[in-house]
């Protein structure tokens, strides 16, 4: 059996890792709850971001927070662009799983061609910094990330819950053609959120070039269990995603300490089949 400490690290890093599950998750879960498309692109934008962040901060020598205020906006930008090449061709739901996984491939060649597919790891000084409490290791980087994912998942909450905006988000995701006779413009609404949900995979693919050593084909190793996530934790509901994540993190994390790291990856599709299986209304 583990020691007491061992569990202690092990359940902190996988409240850790499951801030970034929802983080990631979070803007596939908007996009695919509220606009009906499953846009697998966003692993490939937060790990563009990524790397962008790698190249402004590691090789140009640029302050990371400078390089996030560049990077979020740009790809809110980049967001809203790919909301209207869907809206202009009439990709539907399905439709948009395959085009969004072209546009995957073409994004990892990308990179691959720009940065190669060598390893690329991000050193900062105060990103290996870790706070001891009592005989626990606390990793500042990571706690910051978590809070961040935390803080968006709440903000996006209450501005779907309580403004105007997201109350008619709400109205035209569940029914376009009452809410536009109400005077709610759907395709404007649907580029804001598209936009907001790719600068969620910027500030996502910082922590991850902060945290995590690159390389392009971890986009396709991250699906699977983001996927998981968001449909654990609901479509379009930015608290449930991150519970999901932090559920599917401490399961992963304590199931490495106490079993083998081998059966980790078995968690999230075991949840996730359970979900299906128990309430197939999930998606």
């Amino acid at each position: 059996m583990p020691s007491a400490t061992l569990l202690g690290q092990s359940l902190l890093s996988g409240i850790f890792i499951g801030g970034l599950y929802g983080l990631l998750g979070l803007g596939l879960s908007l996009s695919w709850g509220y606009l009906r498309l499953i846009n697998l692109a966003h692993f490939a934008l937060a790990f563009l971001g990524a790397y962008l962040t790698y190249q402004l901060a590691g090789v140009a020598g640029m302050h990371i927070l400078l390089a996030v205020l560049i990077i979020v906006p740009a790809f809110f930008v980049l967001g809203v662009a790919m909301q209207w090449l869907f809206t202009r061709f009439s990709v539907g739901e399905f439709a948009s799983l395959l085009v969004s996984f072209g546009m995957t491939v073409i994004i990892e060649s990308a990179i691959q061609w720009l940065w190669t597919a060598d390893m690329r790891k991000l050193q900062l000084e105060q990103g290996t910094v870790s706070l001891q409490v009592g005989t626990l290791f606390v990793p500042v980087t990571e706690a910051l990330m978590f809070a961040v994912a935390a803080a968006l998942s709440v903000a996006t909450w209450a501005w779907l819950r309580f403004t105007y905006v997201g109350k008619a988000m709400r109205a035209s995701a569940e029914n376009p053609e009452i809410a536009a006779a109400f005077g709610v413009d759907h395709r404007r609404l649907a580029l804001l959120l598209s936009g907001v949900a790719a600068a969620y995979a910027g500030v996502a693919g910082t922590f991850v070039a902060v945290i995590y050593t690159l390389s392009p084909a971890q986009i396709f190793a991250w699906m699977g269990v983001v996927f998981a996530v968001v449909i654990l934790g609901g479509l379009g509901n930015p608290l449930g995603v991150l519970v999901a994540g932090l559920v599917i993190g401490v399961s992963e994390s304590m199931t490495m300490a106490v079993i083998a790291p081998t059966w980790a990856p078995l968690v999230s599709f075991t949840l996730l089949i359970l979900v299906l299986v128990l309430r197939p209304d999930r998606i």
